[in-house]
């Protein structure tokens, strides 16, 4: 089969990989959709990129399974989404569910093994999560990373329903993070620098949309609230000085969670946050069985995650994706396999 390959430095490759069989306890997924993540970007850019075939947002149908998988784990035909991440199974975080998290080393799909950029691809049993008939496999897709990160921070963040929840940027994690917190009945003010992506935030819910190169981030949302502040910040974009801004459009008690990857460090002021009281955290994408969680959400909801992607690619379209990925001027593109 063929795999998609960064060689380093924006340079991409399909090369020759032979079909994979499962060992114990593992299934070969066939490749329905496989997305296109920002941290897939950080990997086409590097000049000491993966050996393997990258891509980490399969779903797709269970092809084979090996010996010892549990029919309650697997079936040929199921059709699924995958936590990709392996671990050693018996550790406090893996018996939890947060393979990433492993004390042992966490195998990560698409970084440290064969990942999703082609059309077989073999996990652990234990990863995956079916997919129900009613979502399409590009939904499958997004759930199992960037809008099952979004989920993950929002778990983190706590009670939604009615609080003013700011979301700093809107790329992929960003509005699906809009999407269900707006579905959940918070109050989604929406942050960016791109008309068109604050214009997708609208239509995914976000009652209001601020982008910082007109105004302030922080004096607006206190503005939006009453000169209260928003209770809740998500910051999805890296960026520095968004980061800064988050923790400035806070209100007292508020809490703030970071996700972005890439954009560097930046200075927390711990004097001028000291009397009010804020929680700060991150969130690294999700747990299992909250991927399970996410998927049910999306499927009582009826979420539009579908509308995240913007475009489509086959697989030996794979250099112009990235090419036009690497732009970052869309939203999220996958690769369809049927």
């Amino acid at each position: 089969m063929k795999g998609v390959v960064f060689p380093g430095r924006r340079s991409l490759e399909l090369g020759d990989f032979p079909d994979p069989s499962p060992e114990a306890g593992e299934v070969v997924i066939r490749v329905m959709a496989s997305g296109m993540c920002g941290s897939d970007l950080h990997q086409y850019r590097s000049a000491e990129p993966p050996t393997c075939i990258v891509g980490h947002e399969p779903s797709g149908v269970v092809e084979a399974v090996g010996v010892g998988v549990s029919p309650r784990l697997a079936r040929v035909g199921d059709r699924v989404t995958v936590h990709h991440y392996a671990g050693c199974t018996v550790c406090d975080e893996c018996r939890s569910g947060w393979y990433q998290l492993c004390r042992e080393g966490a195998v990560r799909y698409g970084a440290d093994a064969h990942g999703s950029h082609a059309p077989y691809m073999v996990v652990p049993a234990v990863t995956l999560v079916r997919l129900p008939e009613s979502l399409s496999f590009e939904t499958g897709a997004a759930l199992g990373c960037g809008t099952g990160t979004a989920w993950g921070a929002l778990r983190r963040l706590g009670h939604l329903a009615g609080a003013d929840l700011v979301v700093s940027g809107q790329g992929p994690v960003g509005l699906s993070a809009t999407m269900i917190a707006s579905a959940i009945g918070a109050r989604v003010i929406a942050v960016d620098v791109e008309a068109s992506r604050l214009k997708m935030a609208r239509d995914f819910g976000a009652a209001e949309v601020v982008n910082p190169r007109e105004a302030p981030v922080n004096e607006t949302v206190r503005e939006l609230t009453g000169g209260v502040g928003a209770s809740l910040v998500l910051e999805t974009s890296g960026a520095p000085q968004a980061g800064t801004a988050a923790l400035a459009s806070l209100a007292t008690w508020g809490r703030a969670c970071f996700v972005g990857l890439g954009g560097g460090a930046f200075e927390v002021d711990v004097t001028a946050l000291l009397r009010t009281q804020v929680t700060i955290m991150t969130s690294w994408t999700l747990s299992i069985s909250d991927l399970a969680r996410c998927v049910d959400f999306a499927d009582r909801y009826s979420l539009p995650v579908d509308r995240l992607f913007t475009d489509r690619w086959r697989l030996e379209e794979a250099a112009a994706a990235y090419a036009a990925f690497d732009q970052q001027r869309s939203g999220k593109g996958v690769f369809l396999f049927q």
